[in-house]
C-alpha cells in the first residue's frame, strides 16, 4: 500500500477518534448549550490539539472533596445560617438598618445560596489606590500579634513582593503564624524558594492547585482568583489588587492601576476567616500543615466595630451554585433607579445580559465602565461586543482612559453595593474560585457611587454610532471573540 493512501487512513482515523471522544466527553458532563457549541466548535476546527486543549482548559473539575465544609459546623456558622434563615422567615429578623430589611429577599438568597451569614457591626475603608491600599495592609501586618492569612491569585516576586515576604519573615521572626496561599496559574513565575526563608522561620506558603505533572496541569482553567488578607481574626482585606508593582502604577504598559479594595473591621471577619482556613486546608498537602480548630481565629464573634451590614460570599466550580452570580442578576433585578458597574471584562452570560438590557428598556439609568485598553485581546473584543447590545438598549457605556481599569463593583441605587474579585463573565461566574462583599448601607453606596462619577470625569462615552462605524477587520475579532466567549 502506498504511504500515501496509508497517511489517509491514519488522518481520517485520528480524525473519527477525536470527535467521538470529543461529543462523548462534552456531552457527558453538564454544562450550558452555549459551552457545548464553543468547544465543539474548536474540536472540529482544530482537531487533536483542538482535544488536548479541551482536556487541559475544559474539563469540569472533578467534586470531590475539595473543602472541609464540616468545619463550619466547628465554628458554628451553620448554626448561625440555620436561625438567620428562620428569623427571616417568621419576619422577626433584628436588622439594624433599613437597607438591608428593605432588600431582605436578596440577604435570604445569599444564606440559603452560599451559606454568607449577615454581620451588621462592620466598619468598612473603601481603598482605591494601590499606594494607600498597600500602605495600610502592610501597617496592619506589622501590628499584627497572633497571625497573618493570606491569599492572592498573582504574586510577584518584585519590589512590592519582596517587600511583603521580607515583613512576613520579620512577624514570623516575632512568633506570628504566617500563612500565605499564591495561584499556581496566576503566580506561575514565583518559585517555591522565594519563601524559603519565610518557611526557615516557621511561616508556610503553598501554592492552590499545582501541577501534578511535571509538564502539564489538568486543573489549569480552575483558578483561585480570591484575594484575602485577615490579620488576627480582627481586620480583613477584600478586593481587586494582587500583589506586584503594577498595581502601585509601575507599569509601562497600564501606568495607573484603578481598582477597589475594602477593608473591614469587625463580624464580616468571622465569614472571610472561614472562607481561608478552607481554602489553606485544601492547599497544604502537609497534614501537620492544616488548620484545626481554634477560638483564637475568630475572636470577633461577640465584638462590635461599625454599624456597616455586609455578606461575604464565595463561588467556585467545585458547585453549581454560581453564587456570586445570582447575587448580582438579584442585585441588578431590584434596581429602581441605577446600576452602576465596573468590571474589566464584561462577558456575561444570557441570564446577566437580559437582566441588564431589562432594567436599561425600564428606565432603570444602567451605566458600565470597562478599560480603554486591552490587557487580553479576545477579552477585549468580546466585551465591546457585549456591551454594544447595552448600548441599544439605552445603557451608558464609558472607557476608563486614566490607566488600566481593574475594579470590581456593582453599586444599585446608591445604596446596595458588592465589591470582591468577581468580574462580569462566564470565567468567574463558573470557572474561578472568587469572593465578594455584598454590603447593605447607603452611606457605603452613596461613596461607591460617587467614586464611580469621579471615574467618569477620566472616562469617554462609547457610543452606539461609534460603534457602528468599526472597520470590518474589527467585526471580524469581534464575532471570533463572541464565539469563544463562552469558555474564554
Amino acid at each position: 500500500m502506498e504511504l500515501s493512501i496509508i497517511l489517509v487512513y491514519i488522518t481520517a482515523t485520528v480524525l473519527v477518534v477525536n470527535m467521538l471522544l470529543a461529543l462523548l466527553t462534552v456531552f457527558l458532563e453538564r454544562r450550558e448549550s452555549s459551552v457545548i457549541w464553543a468547544w465543539l466548535l474548536v474540536l472540529t476546527f482544530v482537531p487533536i490539539v483542538g482535544f488536548i486543549l479541551y482536556l487541559i482548559f475544559g474539563r469540569n473539575l472533578s467534586r470531590g472533596k475539595i473543602f472541609d465544609w464540616k468545619a463550619q459546623e466547628r465554628i458554628g456558622i451553620n448554626d448561625i445560617i440555620k436561625s438567620q434563615i428562620n428569623l427571616i422567615k417568621e419576619g422577626v429578623f433584628p436588622f439594624v438598618e433599613d437597607t438591608p430589611e428593605k432588600h431582605k429577599e436578596m440577604v435570604y438568597l445569599l444564606l440559603v445560596n452560599d451559606g454568607a451569614p449577615l454581620t451588621q457591626d462592620n466598619d468598612v475603608e473603601i481603598l482605591i489606590d494601590g499606594k494607600k491600599k498597600f500602605e495600610s495592609l502592610f501597617r496592619d501586618i506589622e501590628a499584627a500579634k497572633d497571625h497573618i492569612h493570606l491569599i492572592y491569585y498573582i504574586f510577584r516576586f518584585d519590589e512590592l513582593g519582596t517587600s511583603l515576604v521580607d515583613l512576613l519573615v520579620k512577624k514570623a521572626k516575632e512568633g506570628v503564624e504566617v500563612r500565605f496561599i499564591y495561584d499556581a496559574m496566576g503566580s506561575r513565575s514565583v518559585r517555591p524558594s522565594a519563601f524559603k526563608e519565610l518557611e526557615k522561620h516557621g511561616g508556610k506558603a503553598y501554592p492552590f492547585f499545582p501541577s501534578k505533572l511535571p509538564l502539564i496541569n489538568f486543573r489549569l482553567n480552575y483558578r483561585n482568583h480570591r484575594k484575602l488578607a485577615i490579620i488576627d481574626g480582627e481586620i480583613g482585606y477584600i478586593g481587586g489588587f494582587n500583589i506586584g508593582d503594577e498595581y502601585l502604577g509601575k507599569s509601562k504598559k497600564f501606568g495607573n492601576w484603578r481598582d477597589t479594595h475594602l477593608r473591614v473591621k469587625g463580624s464580616a471577619n468571622f465569614a472571610m476567616q472561614a472562607r481561608y482556613i478552607m481554602d489553606w486546608n485544601s492547599a497544604a498537602t502537609h497534614k501537620a500543615d492544616k488548620i484545626k480548630y481554634d477560638e483564637r481565629y475568630f475572636p470577633l464573634a461577640y465584638k462590635h466595630e461599625g454599624n456597616i451590614p455586609m455578606q461575604i460570599v464565595s463561588s467556585g466550580p467545585d458547585t453549581d451554585l454560581e453564587q456570586i452570580k445570582n447575587g448580582y442578576i438579584k442585585l441588578i433585578n431590584s434596581a429602581k433607579d441605577t446600576i452602576f458597574i465596573q468590571t474589566p471584562y464584561f462577558i456575561p452570560d444570557n441570564s446577566v445580559l437580559e437582566s441588564l438590557k431589562i432594567a436599561a428598556l425600564s428606565g432603570v439609568d444602567v451605566r458600565v465602565m470597562i478599560p480603554s485598553m486591552p490587557d487580553h485581546p479576545f477579552v477585549y473584543w468580546s466585551t465591546t461586543n457585549h456591551v454594544s447590545e447595552l448600548l441599544k438598549c439605552g445603557a451608558k457605556v464609558f472607557r476608563y482612559n486614566d490607566g488600566f481599569l481593574h475594579a470590581k463593583t456593582v453599586i444599585v441605587d446608591a445604596e446596595v453595593s458588592s465589591v470582591g474579585t468577581a468580574n462580569i463573565d462566564n470565567r468567574s461566574f463558573r470557572l474561578n474560585f472568587e469572593v465578594n462583599a455584598f454590603i447593605y448601607d447607603e452611606e457605603m453606596g452613596r461613596e461607591l457611587h460617587n467614586i464611580f462619577l469621579d471615574d467618569m470625569l477620566v472616562s469617554s462615552e462609547m457610543t452606539l454610532e461609534e460603534y457602528e462605524k468599526r472597520s470590518n477587520w474589527i467585526k471580524f475579532k469581534e464575532g471570533v471573540s463572541r464565539l469563544l466567549s463562552p469558555i474564554l
